[in-house]
């Protein structure tokens, strides 16, 4: 194997298409098993304004298929495509391995496939490994985030063969349901909190997943909310504070579209009772203790449902460009003399689980069907950020 592979994607037949690409991500694997950081530079003839675009990588076989799948779609439309060694890998203990990190120093313009830095990559892929116990070529290209075991046991229900974590004590454990296109379904139980959140989908989203969907609980505002009904989010108010400094709280964040339609046909299939609307993330999992400034902020918004992750979630899918929606189950109604108490909990939970899953993998699996290279994304894309496809994405 060479240390640089070329390719002209002009007049490729399907074949050689998926040949090429296997030629260019094997350089990149081989680079990174020699110690090496590797290279794509991409010239696309079509684009007015940024024909030329290059990236480097960390850990390639983490991400391989979806490596081929975008180089594919690339040479599809004619692209030129070169693979090639970049620079020696420096150790997770060097001072510049630190100072890479830095993602003030990236382009906001950058493509998703290009959107992380090689270091970012190395350092995310092994915290993977770390918090979910499974390693990150383990990982499918969705993604559901829970905060209860009960969703983990329904997935194991569902999905007897998942792989699981190596060892107990996990602290973020994950499970897949790996298929041999990768286009499976992973599980992520990321605990309670925004802090969690933020962690998981900061290393999740280097392994650029096609959809990433919170199925959780949450409180329900509204008069005529019944615990067991769901609530499928349009939109968010943040008030979880771990990522404001990066998004400001003035930056409009929103689920997926197509996302949300798929979920909103899936709970109507099911005739399954739900309401639409804000949800509201905040930080404090005892805001009743100091109620007045929350309740206000509630009302003002007009939300339907309270949580502690949601919004911290669909603010990392904007920023790393990764469509996410969120479809919660009403366990409590705290405005309503209705908390949630122990001696309950169990009763709901057997109720809700298989119901809340069977409603998330329906979704995807019209995702799946409809949109097999992925969901579309112009919506998440940067002001001046051309698209990734051909003369008439200009």
């Amino acid at each position: 194997m060479g240390d640089v592979v070329e390719v002209d994607g002009t007049g490729l037949g399907e074949d050689d298409v998926e040949k090429a690409t296997d030629r260019l991500v094997d350089v990149l694997v081989a680079a990174d098993e020699e110690g090496w950081y590797g290279r794509l530079e991409v010239v696309r003839p079509w684009s007015e304004h940024n024909p030329d675009l290059d990236g480097e990588f960390a850990r390639a076989g983490a991400i391989r298929r979806y490596l081929c799948r975008e180089l594919a779609s690339l040479l599809t439309a004619g692209a030129r495509i070169t693979a090639r060694r970049s620079r020696a890998q420096p150790p997770f203990d060097d001072p510049e391995f630190f100072v890479a990190l830095d993602e003030d120093r990236v382009d906001s313009r950058s493509k998703k496939l290009f959107l992380f830095s090689p270091e970012r990559m190395a350092l995310s892929i092994d915290r993977i490994g770390h918090y979910t116990g499974t390693p990150a070529a383990a990982f499918q290209r969705h993604v559901l985030f829970t905060n209860y075991a009960m969703h983990v046991e329904a997935f194991l229900e569902r999905f007897p063969d998942a792989v699981r974590p190596a060892r107990p004590g996990a602290q973020m454990p994950a499970y897949h349901h790996r298929t041999e296109a990768g286009d499976g379904v992973s599980l992520v139980n990321i605990g309670v909190g925004p802090a969690n959140a933020k962690t998981a989908t900061d290393h999740v989203a280097v392994l650029r997943p096609d959809t990433m969907i919170m199925i959780g609980h949450c409180g329900g505002l509204r008069n005529h909310q019944q615990k067991g009904d769901f609530v499928l989010a349009t939109g968010y108010q943040r008030a979880d504070h771990v990522l404001d400094e990066v998004l400001p709280l003035d930056v409009p964040v929103i689920p997926n579209h197509r996302l949300n339609t798929f979920l909103l046909d899936a709970l109507q299939s099911a005739g399954l009772p739900y309401r639409l609307g804000t949800v509201h993330t905040t930080d404090n999992r005892d805001w009743e203790f100091n109620q007045q400034a929350t309740l206000r902020a509630m009302r003002l918004s007009r939300s339907v449902a309270v949580d502690m992750e949601s919004a911290t979630i669909a603010a990392n899918g904007f920023r790393y460009r990764v469509p996410h929606a969120t479809l919660l189950c009403v366990s409590d109604k705290p405005l309503h003399g209705s908390p949630k108490l122990a001696a309950g909990a169990q009763e709901f939970y057997e109720a809700s689980k298989r119901h809340h899953l069977d409603l998330a993998l329906s979704a995807l699996a019209t995702v799946r069907r409809e949109h097999p290279e992925g969901l579309p994304g112009q919506e998440i894309r940067a002001v001046d950020e051309p698209l990734f496809g051909g003369p008439s994405d200009l």
